[in-house]
């Protein structure tokens, strides 16, 4: 657990919507300050003046090593630190590997882009976070900092059409332990949450009957999961400095059909 709870700061990446803003909502009500960082074509900074002044919206594309340093330059700058990064920056497509009615294969271009985004973009903010984090004074454990990031189910059951996106869950899933590992001398825990299917703004974009099959899906709850839901655990995993080097699923035992 972090000593302090008031005064502790903390970065979200994708914080304007979904499951980032559900966090940035949670933190800010436990006293967080809070870096909302998200696309410059993002709700990022209503959300912001939204949720009080503990929130800070900073226009972010995480893929930017100018714009993540930025944001971080920002929280030493303003707060004197950093303690928490969450991300949850992402994107998906869903392509077949290759259409043999249309006689076209999944571009290679969107499974780049998917990659590097999600991927890519979550260890530049990991890589650059720990910096700033590795400055802090130790707890009583030695610890210096938390980082969470968002996986996906998908990582291990990914369904039709997924490929992309699998891979690139897969693998913040696969880099998980060695990053623990890595950052274990300096006192940063590391964690990653592997979400089952969440009321979002993309599922929410789905029809009614479509979301209403999905839910049904989930053996217990059988619903889908709230924002809400993924933010308390994101906060359970600040507060127990046992969680680390680990990957969690958080789906009601859902295991996706394909």
């Amino acid at each position: 657990m972090l000593d302090r709870l008031v005064d502790t700061v903390a970065l979200v990446t994708g914080g304007a919507s979904g499951l980032g803003r559900a966090t940035v909502e949670r933190f800010a009500r436990a006293g967080y300050n809070v870096l909302l960082c998200d696309l410059p074509t993002s709700k990022g900074n209503d959300v912001a003046k939204e949720l009080g002044e503990k929130v800070v919206y900073v226009p972010v594309d995480v893929l930017s090593e100018k714009d993540v340093t930025g944001a971080l330059e920002l929280a030493k700058s303003k707060f004197g630190r950093l303690d928490v990064s969450v991300n949850c920056a992402g994107v998906a497509v869903a392509v077949k590997t290759y259409n043999f009615n249309k006689k076209v294969a999944h571009k290679l271009e969107d499974f780049q882009r998917v990659l590097l985004v999600n991927t890519a973009g979550t260890f530049n903010v990991i890589r650059l976070s720990a910096g700033l984090m590795g400055e802090n004074e130790p707890n009583a454990d030695g610890q210096r900092g938390v980082i969470v990031n968002t996986a996906s189910v998908a990582a291990y059951d990914g369904q039709i059409g997924q490929a992309a996106y699998s891979a690139s869950k897969a693998a913040v899933v696969g880099m998980t332990l060695p990053i623990a590992r890595d950052l274990s001398t300096q006192g940063i825990r590391i964690v990653t949450v592997a979400p089952g299917l969440f009321n979002t703004p993309m599922l929410q974009a789905l029809p009614e009957k479509v979301r209403a099959f999905l839910a049904k899906t989930v053996p217990f709850p059988q619903r889908l999961g709230e924002p809400a839901e993924y933010a308390q655990f994101v906060q359970s995993i600040v507060d127990n400095p046992m969680l680390n080097g680990e990957v969690i699923r958080l789906d009601g035992a859902l295991r996706m059909m394909p």
